[in-house]
């Protein structure tokens, strides 16, 4: 079928050759293991309580930190204000805000006696970015479990809290790990912030799923308060703006006290942004403090790209060379992209995607150079408050 006369006198070719076959593999297994696992995974050990257990549900708080959001919270707040369980309190930190969000809270406190609103007037933070706030608001709950969310957040139903309060079945467990999904859109822009965060979100959940939690997203995450305090709060990386969800999980999360929650009732979503400008500001902040992590955080970051960027190389580099039978390396690319797009496509569907992953190949190759531009951008983790 394929001539390999020529080509395995060449160690050259033979050194891409195997190269590339290993790159596969690795390849291979990481979509098996971060997108097809995660797309067909149901956590061991839930067990599914009905209303007539609502005695034995722990209360919750859940905490919220907002700044001139009250377009969000017009439209958002009272998902959770709603949801069906019999013991929680929501949070919600006014951090100087300057538009309506002052009045929409006090409004809906009015009919929602478990809303508590923390307001601040003036800027007493000594330090850049939201921990301070969310400190205060984490501070001012009453109850042990919390949960944390944006303003821009919706719960699919009004079972959000009962869906994450399952990953607290085990007694050891101080942490929960949560998705919270994008609603889709047929724009451009919306298609690639789809394929982004489910990428993003299918590492760091694969990851914890496999025993190994080393971040997590503030969009859709719980703690126990008491656990956060004897941790030392944000104590390790006060200074540093960004960093009160990944720099947490980071510091204090394991295989022992992490749970993940990614069943239906447990997820939340939020819109797209609306400009590119929008999202790459979101973009940068993920990545302004993996400076912070160790080596090990760093090269779990790396496997993908590093991969990839080997597969492609290899690929090319052989094709370019005389005698190589180019049938074999457009097998294996073939190869690559028909799984990489079925365990994608179980990943999409799981989390409401949409036909994301029919674009899972190219879109791949956009981020491993987009984000390796974006590492390489001098990050200003200085910046002022804001999601």
């Amino acid at each position: 079928m394929f001539d390999f006369t020529f080509f395995l006198t060449d160690s050259h070719a033979i050194m891409l050759a195997l190269a590339l076959i290993a790159a596969l593999a690795v390849l291979c297994l990481y979509y098996g293991f971060f997108h097809f696992r995660l797309g067909i995974w149901h956590r061991k050990g839930i067990v599914d309580e009905g209303s007539s257990s609502d005695t034995k549900l722990p209360p919750v708080s859940v905490v919220l930190t907002a700044r001139n959001d009250a377009a969000w919270l017009k439209e958002n707040l009272v998902y959770l204000l709603e949801q069906d369980y019999p013991d929680f309190e929501v949070v919600v930190v006014d951090y100087l805000s300057h538009d309506d969000t002052q009045f929409v809270l006090k409004l809906l406190k009015d009919y929602y006696p478990h809303l508590k609103v923390v307001p601040f007037k003036e800027d007493v933070n000594l330090f850049q970015g939201k921990k301070y706030p969310l400190s205060i608001g984490i501070k001012s709950a009453k109850n042990d479990i919390l949960m944390l969310a944006d303003p821009d957040c919706t719960p699919k139903n009004l079972q959000w809290l009962r869906g994450i309060v399952k990953g607290y079945q085990n007694k050891d467990t101080q942490i929960v790990l949560g998705f919270c999904g994008l609603k889709r859109t047929k724009t451009l822009l919306g298609i690639m912030q789809q394929y982004d965060n489910l990428a993003y979100s299918a590492h760091y959940l694969g990851c914890a799923i496999l025993g190994h939690p080393y971040t997590g997203s503030g969009r859709n995450l719980s703690y126990r308060r008491n656990f956060f305090f004897k941790q030392g709060a944000f104590i390790r990386h006060y200074n540093v703006a960004g960093g009160s969800d990944d720099l947490f999980v980071y510091h204090n999360a394991n295989k022992q006290n992490t749970a993940v929650c990614i069943n239906s009732d447990a997820c939340l979503s939020t819109e797209p942004r609306k400009t590119f400008a929008q999202w790459h500001r979101v973009r940068l902040d993920r990545v302004a403090t993996r400076n912070w992590h160790s080596w090990r955080g760093r090269l779990m970051e790396e496997i993908l790209p590093a991969a990839n960027i080997l597969f492609y190389a290899a690929a090319i580099l052989l094709l370019l060379r005389p005698g190589t039978p180019w049938g074999a390396v457009a097998l294996a690319v073939a190869l690559k992209w028909a799984w990489q797009i079925v365990s994608f496509a179980k990943l999409a569907k799981r989390f409401e995607g949409g036909l994301v992953y029919l674009a899972a190949p190219l879109l791949e190759i956009y981020f491993i150079i987009a984000n390796t531009i974006l590492i390489l951008i001098p990050l200003h983790s200085n910046r002022k408050f804001k999601k």
